[in-house]
């Protein structure tokens, strides 16, 4: 009997999805191995750092020294605030300017076409191009252009890729969702609108992902910025803390798991 494919769907979030870091090291830490990963947005840029084979130790490192002005190339505001040249070339650096076919474990990345509104989901090409796509915040990030189409967010239209990774075999799916509402929230910026419009907009439909995915871990960050890039080491914790709740449980679906019937 065949062991059954683990699919993540790693929500966007901003610096929230920092969290992903920490319910990567326990699943890690407890033996489950990851077969497939769908990304959107910070969830996408995670996932695909550690599908190309960075070791989390280095991640955790990383995320750590994470500074805003790593990624802040400011530009005169006609689509966006930020140009988004330097975090691609992040990007590109960390990936050893890899291919998402190139990666060590299946990858998609969701992105959204500002034009058609439809969801674009990149299997192929690089890795930083499609990245970049999936963090282009509207209204904060220039839009990324690919092969004619102007594309923004993943977040946008697919905030938890539970469908997408669905598509990709996965047997059994764990998604993480990083983006509650924070109700009552201090909003004194663009990207504070911006943020709290996207998370208000796709409440509902993380709604029908929980539905849809095996296990929905929900790490519990509304309370941290999704811009400032502080507390990284507590948002991180949290992560891990959230998947450990219900590693036990997943374990057991896992071990118990009988293949479908075939119709």
């Amino acid at each position: 009997m065949r062991r059954p494919k683990i699919g993540l769907a790693l929500g966007s979030g901003g610096a929230r999805g920092f969290a992903h870091l920490g319910v990567l090291k326990v699943l890690e830490d407890e033996g489950i191995q990851v077969d497939m990963i769908a990304g959107s947005s910070m969830g996408a840029m995670v996932g695909c750092f550690y599908a190309s084979g960075l070791e989390l130790t280095k991640l955790y490192k990383f995320s750590k020294g994470f500074k805003r002005k790593y990624y802040l190339d400011f530009t005169v505001p006609k689509m966006g605030f930020i140009s988004g040249k330097r975090v691609k070339e992040l990007i590109r650096i960390f990936t050893h300017n890899k291919r998402l076919e190139e990666l060590n474990i299946p990858i998609r990345v969701v992105a959204a076409d500002l034009l058609t509104g439809e969801k674009v989901v990149f299997q192929d090409g690089p890795v930083a191009e499609a990245v970049r796509a999936s963090i282009s915040i509207p209204g904060i990030f220039v839009p990324e252009k690919v092969n004619g189409r102007l594309l923004v967010d993943g977040g946008v239209v697919d905030r938890v890729p539970v469908s997408v990774v669905k598509e990709m075999g996965a047997d059994i799916i764990i998604a993480v969702d990083v983006s509650h509402v924070k109700v009552n929230t201090e909003i004194t910026s663009i990207y504070d609108v911006i943020m709290q419009s996207l998370d208000i907009l796709q409440m509902e439909l993380v709604m029908h992902r929980e539905i849809a995915s095996d296990f929905m871990i929900k790490p519990r960050v509304e309370m941290f910025s999704a811009k400032a890039f502080t507390n990284i080491e507590e948002i991180i914790k949290i992560g891990e803390e959230e998947m450990l709740k219900q590693v036990i449980e997943i374990k057991n679906y896992i071990s118990n798991w009988k293949e479908p019937a075939q119709e």
